[in-house]
């Protein structure tokens, strides 16, 4: 079974930005993302603040993750009532923090290969979701992520992006249980 863990000492390289940090959360910092989007393989977004400013501000991602949950709190309804959009298609999945599942990364891969908006609803943590995402998107697409405090992060999939997410996942093998 395939299957990714987060080692304590790969926690500082995970903390490192992998894109482009848009300061502020909210609408405004929203649309300005939006504006640089053009061309995009495919928008993936990764949590329900993320996923539900860019819902609010008119766009729906190709694939997004939630958790509903931020900052290890539930979401309010206002947030899940915008996110949990009636003409997405939505998949449940187990991942539990500090791990990505062979079924989390199954789903993904189906997602990627979907014409229609897919959203991937973790039980667990969806904050991981965002590594195997750059790593199995197709080139040109961006991948949004939340920085809690800070803002959004872009990140834009390039063949050296895929490798270099590639390799700290290669780093994250789990240890067999005995």
């Amino acid at each position: 079974m395939k299957r990714y863990c987060l080692p304590v000492e790969l926690r500082d390289d995970l903390r490192k930005l992998h894109g482009e940090l848009y300061h502020g959360d909210g609408i405004e910092t929203t649309k300005k993302i939006i504006k640089d989007l053009e061309g995009c393989a495919k928008i993936i977004s990764v949590g329900d603040i993320v996923t539900f400013n860019l819902i609010n501000a008119g766009l729906v991602p190709d694939i997004s993750f939630v958790d509903n949950r931020t900052k290890r709190s539930p979401v309010s309804d206002k947030i899940t009532q915008v996110t949990k959009q009636g003409h997405l298609r939505t998949i449940t999945v187990e991942s539990p923090p500090g791990i990505i599942t062979e079924e989390l990364l199954q789903e993904i891969q189906k997602a990627m290969e979907s014409d229609k908006p897919i959203q991937i609803v973790i039980k667990g943590e969806e904050d991981l979701a965002a590594l195997p995402a750059i790593a199995m998107a197709p080139i040109s697409s961006v991948i949004i992520y939340g920085l809690p405090d800070k803002g959004a992060v872009v990140v834009r999939v390039t063949e050296d992006k895929k490798k270099e997410i590639q390799i700290l996942l290669n780093r994250m093998k789990c240890k067999e249980k005995k």
